[in-house]
């Protein structure tokens, strides 16, 4: 039986994802949970969370951000990893 699982893995072909329409995607959940916070400047939120601001215009404009980014943002939302991939996204 776990043989079987492991080859129905190995099967599975790779969806083809594109890296700019997903970092938008990525930049526009941000910036919807930030405005449902009560955060209508992305330049407070940022502040208050200690957070640079133009760096975090940046996440929300969909450029490139790193995980450990990510995960800043994600804790300063109040919210898991999951959360945040699950509701959503």
């Amino acid at each position: 039986m776990i043989y079987f699982i492991l080859m129905k893995k190995k099967d599975k072909k790779p969806v083809p994802l594109n890296t700019e329409d997903e970092l938008k995607k990525l930049g526009e959940r941000i910036k919807q949970l930030r405005i449902e916070r009560g955060y209508t400047s992305y330049e407070y939120f940022a502040y208050e969370h200690n957070i640079s601001r133009a760096q975090f215009g940046r996440y929300e404009q969909g450029q490139d951000l790193r995980y450990s980014s990510l995960v800043r943002v994600v804790s300063a939302l109040g919210m898991t990893m999951e959360e945040f991939f699950g509701e959503g996204f």
